[in-house]
């Protein structure tokens, strides 16, 4: 017998037969069927490599008869057979807890903690197997295995995961997107999809009431004519127009929560995916959870971070961070010091007056990048301001010296900020630190920006620096200010490191 799908119209609820012969298999799941089966090849590789090298490291060879298992038993067991079945029960209980899953592969640390929290669970049932049944485990051998095994497993994660982002650049990988919601809300969603390339999610529709007169029949977003489909038609008709594989809904209003529940059911058969955007912008995962409240799946959204951004323990980090990354770019600064100092006149350190923490003014330290004279002639250079919003921007400043020029590409007129960490008066990663005149002009939500310390770099430097634009930069400085944790530090730090190299918007 045929598996029998619900679909619904309106309030009529009909029966429809379909063969799963008959569903079509999308584009996002014939690539991610191929995805998976690389990672499945590259996961068995490491676990074996891992306990081969744990047997070779700590008994010195893969077939040696007089490793044997310590156990009080009449079986007589090798540490090969051992290294065969831990193999064998690790690549199972990566599948087991879905560390291949559709719905984690290639984004987000959840396939990371999923392939940490199976790791550590199978250790976990080793050590109650050795209690229980009395078995002497070589602790070496384990010591090597689990976290070569944990590293291995992590670092082609992130190799497959890099691959994954730069097909999506070159528009393979694809997960094609149907936008249904209101206006506004549908173009909010798109926009983001078009800002992270990266992520996959490529928008080929728009499905939203009725255009009023004089609209355009297309959203324009990051230079792509997107077509808005008309509500008249059903959202089932607009996927098989458009070929979505993925319906996601920008704002839950218009269909309602039996809406919601039918549209899944209408989706189900046709193997597309159905998402739900829960109606908040730039909140972080750690801060958002669902719960069932009365049988509604309520989002709860947690306070925002700023207080622990101000904490005891970043301010640690920051004070050691610096200190250690002086003493590693000393040898840089002397010679840009020089450099500065002899080949034009002036001072080698400039110092600008910036706003800090609450709005506190601090002399921010620089290594001077133009002509002594250049406040001078800032008012004469206004109307060609290529800066965004507040901010003024020249790619082509002739106040620039020649050093500066070379200084301000590769960053390292900013090295000397890190003696302004150690003062206190910024972070290592936190918001663009703003001007007097930009801080007086800041309406009620920009200045949120000052309730933390500003950064050296932060998520307005790896998300393109100089290239944002005004209302871009916000956004993400207010980002950071609200979703602030230690682990999105180091990863901001170590995306800044691959910005400078690339010089990516810094002029």
């Amino acid at each position: 017998m045929r598996p029998v799908s619900i679909l619904s119209r309106g309030d009529d609820v009909v029966s429809v037969v379909r063969s799963p012969q008959s569903r079509r298999i999308s584009v996002r799941e014939r690539w991610q069927t191929e995805y998976i089966r690389r990672l499945r090849l590259t996961d068995a590789l490491v676990v074996c490599g891992a306990v081969a090298a744990a047997q070779l490291v700590r008994f010195g060879g893969l077939t040696e008869v007089h490793d044997r298992l310590a156990w009080s038993s009449r079986f007589d067991i090798g540490y090969t057979a051992v290294s065969l079945t831990l193999a064998g029960v690790w690549i199972a209980f990566l599948a087991i807890f879905n560390t291949r899953s559709a719905r984690v592969i290639g984004s987000g640390p959840e396939e990371y903690r999923r392939i940490a929290s199976s790791t550590f669970k199978l250790f976990g049932l080793l050590a109650i197997v050795s209690l229980v049944l009395r078995v002497d485990f070589a602790r070496g051998y384990l010591a090597i295995a689990l976290p070569l095994g944990l590293l291995g497993l992590m670092v082609s994660r992130q190799v497959w995961r890099k691959h994954a982002v730069a097909m999506r650049r070159r528009g393979k990988y694809q997960t094609s997107v149907l936008v249904v919601g209101g206006r506004d809300s549908a173009k909010t969603m798109t926009t983001a999809f078009a800002r992270d390339n990266g992520a996959g999610y490529r928008v080929v529709g728009v499905c939203t009431p009725s255009r009023r007169a004089g609209d355009k029949p297309t959203f324009e977003v990051a230079g792509l004519e997107i077509p808005i489909i008309d509500d008249a038609i059903s959202v089932v008709d607009a996927v098989k127009m458009t070929g979505a594989d993925t319906v996601a809904v920008a704002a839950t209003e218009r269909l309602g929560h039996k809406g919601i529940r039918d549209l899944a059911w209408e989706l189900e058969p046709l193997g597309v995916d159905l998402v739900v955007a829960p109606g908040v912008l730039d909140i972080a995962g750690q801060r958002i959870e669902v719960r069932p409240v009365a049988d509604m799946p309520l989002v709860h959204v947690e306070k925002p971070q700023y207080d622990r951004a101000t904490s005891f323990g970043k301010a640690a980090f920051d004070l050691c961070f610096a200190f250690f990354a002086l003493l590693a770019v000393l040898p840089v600064m002397i010679v840009a010091a020089l450099a500065v100092k002899t080949t034009s006149r002036g001072p080698v350190f400039y110092k600008s007056e910036r706003m800090g923490l609450d709005g506190k003014p601090f002399q921010m330290i620089k290594f001077r990048s133009m002509y002594v004279d250049a406040d001078k002639h800032l008012n004469a250079l206004m109307e060609m301001n290529e800066g965004a919003g507040l901010l003024f921007k020249m790619r082509n400043d002739p106040r620039v010296t020649p050093v500066g020029r070379v200084l301000r590409r590769l960053s390292l007129d900013e090295l000397p900020q890190f003696i302004n960490v150690m003062r206190g008066d910024m972070s290592v990663v936190g918001p663009r630190p703003p001007l007097r005149r930009e801080v007086e002009a800041y309406d009620g939500v920009v200045r949120r920006r000052l309730l933390v310390k500003p950064g050296v770099t932060g998520l307005w430097q790896v998300s393109g620096r100089s290239d944002l634009t005004w209302e871009e930069s916000v956004r993400l400085d207010l980002s950071y200010v609200e979703n602030w944790s230690m682990v999105q530090d180091l990863l901001i730090i170590k995306k800044t490191v691959s910005a400078v190299a690339r010089s990516e918007g810094a002029y």
